[in-house]
């Protein structure tokens, strides 16, 4: 009988767990398989900033004096670093919320160099709730915390990833080898501890490591160099992210004395096949898409029969056995946007595997887990949705999907709303024009309250090289569209790519700087392009104008390619300005400084017109309605009053119709005829109602009662109406 345990070491978020492992527990139970899984991080976490936890920190650090003048106060101050973190990990859990009055204070918590930032944002807390407020002061504290154990204790130490730069860009194992051959650290110890009660309580036949990213590798590894030593019947393997794209050529065979095997891709099926394999004699086993050590040798196999599983066969994911109500919320940033991926728990789902646009050129669209695109239904979504509420009392989702696609999200929204279901939605998206302000009501209704996507380098020539889809003017107009429906916008920029001159990095900035004045976007973060082995850019380097600086594949991670542009141009010089003016543009302020203050070397003057983001919206595509457009009813069913008017001894009937909203009342008059026509129309269209009419059959269904549908459908009052939840999507 197989007991899979199913880890993700540390360290991830500190306010909700990374998904992989509750989706492959998930998808093990549809098989009858019963496996445990365990968030290593955020038990790590739980332990260290702890009363026990600091207590032993602080003893072990000593009152050693070849320290900053930072550490040293928090040294001093140790008793209230001991006195206070079991309540404020307890508020930050939501476990504790009348502390805040204490925090807000300023007199409770000790304080170091991360106060220094008050002054700056002191300002903010104007807008901010006392609870707001006081998480933000909360997590200055852990950081200054942290800080301390950085400088004291383990430099790799950090509360998202752990030496992390062991595992960014490892060509080689050399470097990472040697630091596993060292005595454990102090985090390792309180790793060790932790692995030790679990696997002793569990007695796992299989250890399945998931490795999402670059700051998950070295513990990642330490996990399975202590289950090797202590269990060696175990079987351990690791999948995950990291090595679906790092890992694909892996040839060292140093890295199989810490694991058994190495999958690539979706793990339903590898996992299934290993786990197959225990009852199977060796000359028997097949692999789905597994690295294994033979003859010392690396050895790739993919002989397995097995069929990759259909998104509707992997089952929802399970958060059974990890610590939903222990985990802890931050803020890190004021901004009510760039807060959500620290602050609050969310259940993960993925609306579609792979993404349906895939031609992004800086992307691994060559790779199947971008490549395979296949969406979920909506009413499958909407069961999962179902069960994880009623299995983690938790209401909100982010759906981390590679670009949720335009129309599983509608259908999503539209059976969401059928259902009655009351949650509160995010996700990743792609700013294509199919997201009309229509349809971004429609989203908002159904609990959707933010949308990120990748505006990258903001100008029309390099979106088409990166084939993008899409131009700064349309991606303007749709965040205009989230924003005035009161869903909040976070754009991902980016800077350095192939070919990309001077003037149109300053011209990308200035178009940045026009959507955060206009008020369309809402947070922002700008990334240095790197180029992948595995995207087109990767591929195809010579048509980007770049070569690569050596064709060199090392024994370990080959995913991250060095390359020298054509431009000469040296990009980093800009990340300082990019980051700091963007700092200032997420909290409203500094939009009439010059590009050139950002910045302390020359830049050229932008050559974008500052009124060109402000034209951009006013493009109005109102008129061009598609007969095929689905047209569905939000709101209430209104009251009708008949109505006599009078006019040069004329009299004809009016009707009122009254309509009630969450927040007012308003009033629409037509003819009888047309007042009675909309009336019977909406029952019709309401979203409850399994039918969904199309624009075509509304506009046949009126011209057999009465005369000049379009004179009647763009006239104001039915304007009014359909700001007020009559759609067309």
């Amino acid at each position: 009988m197989v007991r899979p345990f199913l880890i993700t070491p540390p360290f991830t978020q500190l306010n909700t767990p990374y998904p992989a492992t509750a989706y492959l527990k998930g998808f093990l139970n549809t098989q009858g398989i019963a496996a445990f899984q365990a968030d290593l991080g955020i038990e790590v976490i739980l332990a260290l900033f702890s009363k026990k936890g600091l207590t032993e920190l602080f003893d072990f650090i000593g009152a050693s004096a070849d320290v900053t003048p930072n550490a040293a106060r928090m040294i001093s101050l140790r008793k209230d670093y001991i006195d206070t973190i079991d309540a404020v990990i307890l508020f930050l859990q939501g476990k504790n919320p009348t502390l805040a009055l204490q925090i807000c204070q300023e007199d409770f918590l000790p304080e170091a160099s991360r106060f220094s930032q008050l002054e700056e944002l002191d300002w903010a807390f104007g807008t901010m709730g006392t609870q707001d407020k006081a998480k933000h002061l909360a997590t200055l504290y852990l950081e200054d915390i942290s800080d301390l154990i950085v400088e004291c204790v383990d430099d790799n130490f950090g509360f998202s990833r752990y030496a992390e730069r062991l595992g960014r860009s490892a060509n080689s194992f050399d470097e990472l080898y040697a630091s596993l051959q060292q005595q454990p650290t102090y985090i390792d110890r309180i790793l060790y501890q932790l692995l030790e009660q679990k696997i002793s309580e569990i007695q796992p036949t299989h250890i399945f490591i998931s490795v999402p990213f670059p700051g998950n590798l070295y513990a990642a590894f330490r996990c399975a160099q202590w289950a090797k030593i202590h269990y060696p019947d175990a079987i351990v393997a690791m999948g995950g992210g990291f090595p679906n794209t790092e890992l694909r050529s892996l040839s060292d065979p140093r890295v199989f004395e810490f694991f058994d095997f190495i999958t690539l891709d979706d793990g339903e099926a590898p996992v299934a096949q290993l786990l197959r394999n225990s009852s199977l004699p060796k000359s028997e086993r097949t692999y789905k898409r597994t690295f294994l050590l033979e003859n010392n040798a690396v050895v790739y196999k993919n002989d397995s029969v097995q069929h990759d599983y259909k998104q509707s066969e992997t089952g929802t994911p399970d958060y059974s056995d990890l610590l939903l109500d222990r985990y802890i919320s931050v803020i890190e940033i004021v901004n009510p946007m760039h807060r959500m991926w620290s602050d609050g728990r969310w259940n993960k789902l993925t609306m579609a595997h792979g993404c349906y646009w895939g031609k992004c050129t800086f992307c691994d669209i060559s790779l199947d887990y971008i490549r395979i695109y296949e969406p979920v239904a909506a009413s499958l979504l909407c069961d999962r949705i179902e069960e994880l509420v009623a299995q983690t009392g938790q209401t909100g989702f982010h759906f981390v999907d590679e670009a949720a696609p335009p129309a599983l999200m509608r259908a999503l929204a539209i059976e969401i709303l059928r259902r009655k279901l009351t949650i509160t939605w995010w996700t990743n998206i792609r700013f294509e024009k199919s997201f009309t302000a229509d349809l971004c009501h429609l989203l908002k209704a159904s609990g959707c309250i933010a949308v990120s996507g990748g505006l990258e380098v903001a100008s029309d020539r390099l979106l088409k090289l990166i084939d993008k889809g899409v131009t700064v003017a349309q991606v303007a107009r749709v965040t205009r569209n989230f924003t005035e429906n009161g869903i909040m916008v976070h754009a991902y920029l980016m800077y350095g790519y192939p070919t990309q001159t001077v003037q149109e990095t300053v011209d990308s900035l200035e178009m940045v700087r026009q959507m955060f004045e206009a008020g369309i976007l809402q947070s922002g973060f700008w990334h240095q392009f790197a180029m992948t082995a595995h995207s087109p850019v990767g591929l195809e380097p010579a048509r980007f104008g770049v070569v690569k600086d050596s064709e060199l594949v090392g024994s370990f991670a080959n995913n991250d390619i060095n390359y020298t542009d054509n431009t000469g141009i040296n990009h980093d010089q800009f990340s300082f300005g990019l980051k700091k003016s963007l700092f200032n543009f997420m909290h409203g302020i500094c939009f009439d400084y010059r590009l050139q203050d950002w910045f302390d070397f020359k830049i050229p003057n932008t050559t974008i017109s500052r009124d060109f983001i402000v034209n951009a919206l006013e493009e109005d595509g109102m008129f061009d309605t598609k007969g095929s457009a689905k047209v569905i009813w939000l709101g209430g069913m209104p009251s009708m009053q008949y109505v006599t008017k009078s006019k040069k001894g004329r009299s004809w009937e009016m009707v009122a119709l009254t309509f009630h909203t969450k927040k007012e009342a308003f009033a629409l008059q037509f003819n009888r005829a047309e007042g009675e026509w909309l009336a019977g129309l909406l029952e019709q269209v309401r979203v409850t109602n399994q039918k969904v009419w199309q624009f075509s059959e509304i506009k046949s269904d009126f011209e057999q009662h009465l005369d000049d549908f379009e004179l009647f459908w763009y006239a104001k009052p039915m304007q009014t109406l359909r700001k007020h939840g009559l759609l067309v999507l």
